[in-house]
């Protein structure tokens, strides 16, 4: 009996061990992250490959160029981003050529890659002008957070959306989380349908976000997937409600809309650079008090994902960082 009181006692100061290990890795890296949402690039350029001129960058506390930024991380896309990239300038042209005063821009952020996607991208500025499509380059590899962090900052748009590379929700659906923007933007402000008409009105300037969502897909989903990877995802769901709260069913759906004052407020202060930065956003919604509108988009699986079961301990991991940092206080968040 007393050997079994030993082994007990022996692995109960492993666990203890092992935790206070785990403990102050977390609150170490998250103190060296403080500062992470500091922006630096103050004399950022975009090149232009027609003119090889270099053209400033905008930042977001500009204001508004364009009505509408897409920002889309790339990360090794050299095969799906020309597909992705067509369809969504098809779209924004076509919607140009309708509405005179509707002005757009791609911001292709090429987060480190090691194949053509550099290449790829700057095709596209060379066919549709870099006052059209601009790409910024990371230089190496950061996070899908920290490459859309950088393209949110340099965008010119009234409105910006985020999309993935892989054109997994079509472009058209925008349009769902556009109007709801707007929807929101006017009862907010009680200016009814003379919104649209009232000069004083910017969407702009009215902070509010649109989440594109999955969750009507869930139940299909959950049928068709392994059983430890809705064990993963139901986990998953579990931390983030305990980490961010509930209001988004979907945090990680990669189609999420901002208005530019929303965007100035949570993309100078995100600090998670990977794959939890979908949560932080939420957290930092509901911290500014930003509406959270969740909307039902339309998606479809593409071969190639970057997610894998390697994937949740990195999600984790930033989970802790996050939840460590905000609570002692060690993130400060700037208004």
């Amino acid at each position: 009996m007393g050997f079994l009181w030993t082994i007990a006692e022996l692995l109960v100061a492993l666990i203890l061990i092992i935790a206070s290990f785990l403990l102050t890795a977390i609150v170490s890296e998250a103190y060296r992250r403080r500062h992470n949402n500091t922006h630096v690039d103050d004399h950022a350029i975009f090149e232009d490959p027609n003119s090889l001129k270099q053209v400033p960058c905008p930042y977001i506390h500009d204001p508004a160029g364009k009505y509408i930024s897409l920002v889309i991380p790339a990360f090794n896309e050299e095969h799906r981003l020309p597909g992705a990239l067509d369809e969504a300038i098809n779209y924004l042209q076509q919607r140009a050529v309708k509405d005179k005063s509707f002005t757009y821009e791609v911001v292709i952020i090429d987060d480190g890659s090691a194949d053509a996607t550099k290449r790829v991208a700057f095709d596209f500025v060379k066919k549709y002008t870099v006052d059209n499509v601009r790409v910024i380059l990371l230089g190496r590899n950061h996070g899908k957070g920290e490459a859309i962090r950088k393209g949110m900052l340099h965008s010119r748009g009234e409105l910006l959306l985020m999309l993935d590379a892989d054109g997994a929700t079509k472009v058209t659906d925008l349009e769902k989380l556009e109007n709801q923007i707007h929807a929101v933007a006017r009862k907010e402000f009680r200016l009814g349908e003379s919104a649209a008409s009232d000069s004083s009105y910017r969407v702009s300037d009215i902070p509010l976000a649109a989440f594109g969502s999955r969750a009507h897909l869930e139940e299909k989903a959950l049928a068709t997937r392994k059983w430890y990877r809705n064990f993963l995802m139901k986990g998953f769901h579990l931390v983030v409600l305990l980490t961010a709260g509930s209001g988004i069913r979907d945090t990680q759906c990669g189609f999420k809309m901002f208005t530019r004052a929303a965007a100035r407020k949570l993309f100078t202060n995100i600090r998670l650079k990977r794959w939890c930065f979908d949560v932080e956003l939420i957290f930092l919604c509901k911290w500014f008090g930003i509406p959270m509108i969740e909307i039902s988009v339309n998606w479809s699986e593409i071969p190639g994902s970057k997610v894998n079961l390697l994937s949740i301990p990195n999600m984790l991991w930033e989970l802790a960082l996050m939840s460590v940092g905000y609570r002692t206080r060690m993130w400060k968040i700037c208004s």
